[in-house]
């Protein structure tokens, strides 16, 4: 079975679902800073993200693991990431669940 847009964006969820703010012990996904997930008919990505502060001392790495944690997966024929600040991340774009876990609320 070929990979599909859908399978795709799938895929590149559950990776993102692995990849760990050091800070925050929360999963770069749910903690919400992943914007925006494209994928295109030619199995193409492009990766909107953010960091918790435009000041992070980790973002060039988590962003590089981002490409290349994604890269990986079968069927992709490129991995674009772009970083972006604009929204600003707060705590609101984490899910409630996932405050309840941390103690937020």
């Amino acid at each position: 079975m070929s990979p599909t847009p859908e399978t795709i964006n799938d895929a590149v969820v559950n990776v993102l679902r692995n990849i760990y703010d050091p800070e925050i012990p929360v999963n770069i996904y749910d903690l919400g800073l992943i914007y925006k997930i494209d994928v295109d008919a030619d199995l193409n990505v492009k990766i909107l993200m953010t960091m918790t502060a435009p000041d992070c001392p980790e973002a060039e790495y988590m962003f590089q693991e981002v490409k290349q944690m994604v890269g990986y997966i079968e069927g992709i024929k490129s991995v674009d990431v772009e970083l972006t600040f604009d929204p600003p991340w707060t705590m609101d774009r984490i899910p409630n669940d996932v405050k309840v876990e941390l103690g937020f609320m």
